[in-house]
C-alpha cells in the first residue's frame, strides 16, 4: 500500500463574518436513532468541506448522543451549521459551545 501525502486544509474564509477568528466549536446532539441520523448530520459539515477532529456517538435505546469537535471555522458558521442540524425532524436538542468562551457564558443551546 502506497502512503498518500496529504496538505492540511486551508480554512474556508466566513463571508459573513470576515473578520472574526477561527475557533474551535463542541456540539452535543441527542436525536432519535434512526440509521441515517448520523449521515445527515455529518453532510452539513461536509458540505462546508470541514472534517471534524472528532466525532463521538453512543445510543442509549431510542437516541443517539452524539458529540462532534471542529476547528477551522468562525463562531458564526458554527451557530449558522447548528440551526441547519437543528432543524433536521430527528435532532431533539443540540448544544453548540467553545471551549475558550466557557468562561463568558457564550454557548448556544437549541432544544425542541
Amino acid at each position: 500500500m502506497h502512503a498518500v501525502e496529504t496538505t492540511p486544509p486551508v480554512t474556508r474564509v466566513d463571508a459573513w463574518a470576515v473578520n472574526t477568528a477561527h475557533c474551535q466549536a463542541h456540539y452535543q446532539i441527542v436525536a432519535e436513532a434512526e440509521p441515517d441520523v448520523l449521515c445527515r448530520v455529518l453532510n452539513y459539515f461536509a458540505l462546508q468541506f470541514l472534517t471534524p477532529r472528532q466525532v463521538s456517538v453512543s445510543r442509549d435505546v431510542d437516541v443517539l448522543n452524539i458529540q462532534i469537535v471542529l476547528d477551522g471555522l468562525s463562531w458564526h458558521r458554527a451557530q449558522v451549521i447548528g440551526e441547519k442540524i437543528r432543524n433536521l425532524i430527528s435532532v431533539c436538542s443540540l448544544d453548540v459551545w467553545t471551549p475558550d468562551a466557557l468562561g463568558a457564558g457564550v454557548q448556544m443551546a437549541m432544544a425542541r
